[in-house]
């Protein structure tokens, strides 16, 4: 089998899909052998995660650069402002319907009660069970827009980059590349050449990341379900199944986007997001997909390469469309599970909260984009850390449902932003 072959099947979605049953298969038998699989799965996360910053920073200085050359930076900001805002609040909507109609907090069962009571620490009795459910406690402290902005700013650029702090590093590399805009060709053009080098290997590390893909789909599947068991998956069923069925939503209509903005069929259209699906899948992580989802924008469906660059990074870090959605479920579920009537003022305020909760998440990974749904609690008044290890039980299946809403989403995204590709 040739290169070309081998990518293509490390990359086939039924691989992929059938790599996660066998890992999630290994861990409901043999969990203790599976756990030990683990350790394949965090070097390959940390080799991607090697890669997401240099490719990163220098993407978004080059092509800063390179669009202030060609014009129409004004018009391209104009465009990127509408469609975050729009597809922030479409995603809201979508979050908040699904959970509105499937209602996943109510109506449990027993057993599921029971099992709930167990997790938050308190006995298998279904009364106590409500009654630790319902408790008055503490609401953590809300992320204030101030603290949004200061988290923005990097004081030293050589330890955000050492703490691989994503957003800050994006924010330094939009002012480099704007200032590099503005010096003359003749004394930049050596750091244009250097970004490019840096660009081009960085996507090419990424391709020969992707080839053992599916071996490491079946190590961490089969670690991550060794490790928490069926027991908490049975009981967020309910949830679980809410948040796939606002997730899949959402990725269809962002594929239908994708095809109808370029000029190929869509069947061509799927298989150009074969690979940023899988990696999604694979890493959770949407900075790690950022070259994978620049290589399907601009060589497969036909995207101008200079605008592709520097979006893919700025929808990446700011427009979170994957928490966002995840908060407005988790907050409706929480609020149905604690027995409250929301009205549509609590509603569309749950949705402003998480489209703000949303941002608050970029550079945040696990249990820290967990703990914000905290906050979107506390808006409404509910309390959240009694819930809290519910959700953090079934969050690897989440984390992977918002990294593929996040990281497809996103491509959508781009796509309405960048002009339509011309017809070879």
């Amino acid at each position: 089998m040739d290169a070309k072959k081998l990518y293509s099947f490390a990359l086939n979605p039924w691989v992929i899909l059938g790599s996660l049953a066998l890992g999630f298969a290994m861990g409901t038998v043999a969990p203790q052998q599976a756990v030990k699989l683990g350790f394949l799965g965090d070097i390959y996360v940390d080799l991607l995660k090697m890669i997401t910053l240099p490719f990163m920073v220098s993407a978004v200085i080059f092509s800063l650069q390179r669009l202030f050359r060609e014009g129409g930076t004004g018009q391209l900001l104009g465009r990127l402002a509408a469609v975050f805002v729009a597809f922030s609040i479409a995603v809201a909507v979508v979050g908040a319907a699904t959970a509105l109609i499937v209602r996943p907090g109510s109506n449990l069962s027993s057993e599921t009660m029971a099992t709930f009571g167990q997790m938050v620490g308190s006995d298998l009795n279904s009364s106590d069970t409500a009654m630790q459910l319902q408790g008055a406690d503490e609401v953590k402290k809300s992320v204030s827009f101030t603290d949004v902005l200061l988290s923005l700013v990097p004081a030293n650029i050589f330890s955000a980059l050492a703490s691989g702090d994503t957003l800050k590093a994006l924010v330094f590399a939009m002012l480099f590349g704007l200032a590099v805009g503005h010096v003359p060709s003749r004394i930049s053009d050596g750091l244009t050449y250097s970004l490019e080098t840096i660009y081009h290997s960085c996507q090419t590390l990424v391709r020969w990341l992707n080839y053992p893909l599916p071996l490491v789909l079946f190590c961490m599947s089969a670690a991550q379900l060794g490790k928490t068991g069926i027991q908490p998956l049975q009981a967020m069923f309910q949830f679980v199944v809410a948040f796939f069925i606002a997730s899949l939503i959402i990725l269809v209509v962002a594929a239908v986007i994708i095809w109808r903005r370029s000029n190929n069929s869509f069947g061509q259209t799927l298989d150009s997001l074969r690979a940023p699906f899988a990696l999604a899948l694979a890493t959770r992580s949407s900075a790690t997909c950022m070259p994978v989802m620049i290589e399907s924008l601009a060589d497969k469906l036909g995207f101008a390469r200079s605008r592709v660059e520097l979006l893919v990074p700025l929808a990446t870090s700011l427009l979170r469309v994957g928490p966002v959605v995840y908060y407005v479920t988790a907050t409706l579920f929480i609020a149905q599970l604690y027995g409250r009537d929301l009205t549509a003022a609590d509603i569309a305020l749950v949705m402003g909260a998480s489209v703000l909760a949303g941002f608050a998440s970029a550079g945040m990974t696990g249990l820290v984009t967990v703990s914000l749904v905290g906050m979107t609690c506390a808006y409404l008044g509910l309390p959240f850390e009694a819930a809290f290890i519910l959700f953090l039980a079934v969050d690897p299946i989440c984390d992977m449902l918002r990294t593929l809403v996040l990281v497809i989403g996103n491509t959508a995204a781009v796509s309405l932003i960048c002009p339509r590709p011309l017809k070879i």
